[in-house]
């Protein structure tokens, strides 16, 4: 199949996906337009752009990436059997719609919800599959449910058995509300003598300072460093943002490598793999970890079950039964 992956892959997660449909023996693009630069040409052009975002719901950034997308689409010069987008509320919604003329079949895939991101709701009509994994979402606007998946398989991702762990809980996160939840998680870690290692993304840097038991950078880490974190670790840590209960990718990193997850998302219990073993679930105002927690050891999810979460299970339902 020919196959054109759309993406913001800021992290290089979907890049897994791209490869391993090559390995698979399909003809695969696979367009990051989070490497896409745009500058304002003058200060007008920032000022319109406000205009722009605040009244009419435009962005010149979104416009500017959708044309840049059409052009490597028309360079290509053959119509692809699936374009599959992410993120595809981060183009504006015309160009969205263009990306039909150049696929049999224009497919997209958002993991965010809707309440935090109502830009999505524009682009729902312009695509001819849609794929979401908020499942509000697929109620209210008649969206097919997917997870997000594990990303990685090879032998790199093997769990090793009797490791010693580095650290026993890991979290990276970008700057946002889950901060202050993050704060308190790590004052009662400290305080029960379990090691950690937090990271926060804050491109801005203004708490580089502010907080010692959490670390921020101003810099993308690329995800091979983000890994060793991982494999260093025993036990995840998710928060999930407010007005999402979809299930981040720390869910699938957990049960690749057969790690042990903290989260605050309680919907968390309604998935077949869930084992309150493996799993435990945090009040977001009243956290609390026991100790007993970290005593007992990881209990194995049958392969039936984790199949239709790994990415070749993915690929298969999504873009292959295309």
């Amino acid at each position: 199949m020919k196959i054109t992956i759309i993406s913001y892959d800021n992290w290089g997660l979907n890049n897994h996906l791209a490869t391993n449909l090559k390995n698979m023996g399909h003809n695969v693009h696979h367009v990051n337009f989070s490497n896409f630069t745009y500058k304002y040409p003058t200060k007008f052009h920032r000022y319109f752009n406000f205009i722009l975002k605040t009244f009419f719901k435009k962005n010149l950034k979104n416009i500017h990436y959708g044309k840049e997308i059409i052009k490597i689409l028309k360079e290509n010069r053959e119509i692809q059997d699936v374009i599959l987008t992410i993120k595809a509320d981060f183009i504006d919604p015309k160009s969205t719609l263009a990306f039909k003329k150049y696929t049999k079949k224009s497919i997209a895939f958002f993991n965010d919800s809707t309440t935090r991101c109502p830009k999505i709701i524009p682009v729902l009509p312009n695509l001819d599959e849609v794929y979401s994994f908020e499942k509000e979402d697929c109620e209210k606007y008649n969206l097919k449910f997917t997870t997000n998946w594990i990303y990685d398989t090879n032998s790199e991702w093997t769990p090793v058995i009797g490791k010693k762990f580095k650290y026993q809980v890991f979290n990276i996160s970008s700057i946002d509300k889950r901060l202050p939840i993050l704060t308190k998680i790590a004052a009662q870690l400290f305080e029960k003598k379990i090691a950690y290692k937090f990271i926060i993304f804050d491109k801005k840097e203004k708490n580089k300072n502010s907080d010692k038991s959490i670390d921020f950078v101003s810099q993308h880490i690329p995800l091979s460093e983000v890994n060793k974190y991982i494999h260093d670790a025993k036990v995840l840590l998710d928060i999930n943002r407010k007005g999402q209960k979809g299930l981040t990718f720390r869910v699938f990193e957990s049960l690749g490598l057969e790690k042990k997850l903290i989260t605050t998302n309680s919907d968390i219990q309604n998935y077949d793999f869930y084992n309150p073993n493996n799993i435990l679930i945090i009040d977001e105002k009243n956290p609390h970890i026991p100790l007993s927690f970290f005593n007992n050891e990881y209990q194995k999810i049958p392969e039936s079950i984790l199949e239709k979460y790994t990415i070749d299970g993915w690929i298969k339902k999504i873009i292959l039964q295309s």
